[in-house]
């Protein structure tokens, strides 16, 4: 998860949304992201989408059964549908999105197989997003 916070750092010093996502497989981070869809001009630039992306074209595979995601924002219901797809075995999130968070419109978006834990570095998580969010308003 510290390593989710420091590229969620990297998308807040890049003018993005500070969210980061690693994917994790046998103990060892196979890819890492944070969201970019300022940068690239696409809205499904999310850090989940980013890392998915990235790990399935590192193990060869569309299915990340034998993969944890590590993210800080809960995800959006997007990026829970490609949870889904991908069959990620643990997902692993700071901090809940009270505003669009796949768990306000329907728990199931994830695999049936798939854990949860939420909560992890939640206060570092909440901080990035508030300090960014209140720059934005102040400048």
């Amino acid at each position: 998860m510290k390593e989710a916070l420091r590229q969620a750092r990297k998308a807040g010093e890049e003018g993005e949304i500070p969210v980061g996502a690693v994917v994790v497989s046998n103990g060892r981070i196979i890819s890492k992201a944070y969201n970019q869809c300022e940068r690239l001009n696409d809205p499904t630039a999310h850090a989940e989408i980013q890392a998915i992306t990235s790990a399935c074209y590192e193990l060869q595979s569309k299915f990340l059964e034998d993969c944890d995601l590590y993210v800080t924002l809960e995800p959006c219901p997007m990026c829970a549908g490609a949870l889904y797809w991908a069959r990620i075995r643990t997902l692993y999130y700071g901090s809940d999105d009270t505003q669009r968070g796949y768990s306000l419109h329907n728990k199931s978006l994830l695999h049936p197989k798939t854990k949860i834990f939420k909560g992890l570095f939640r206060e570092e998580s909440e901080a990035l997003l508030k300090d960014f969010f209140n720059n934005l308003r102040t400048n």
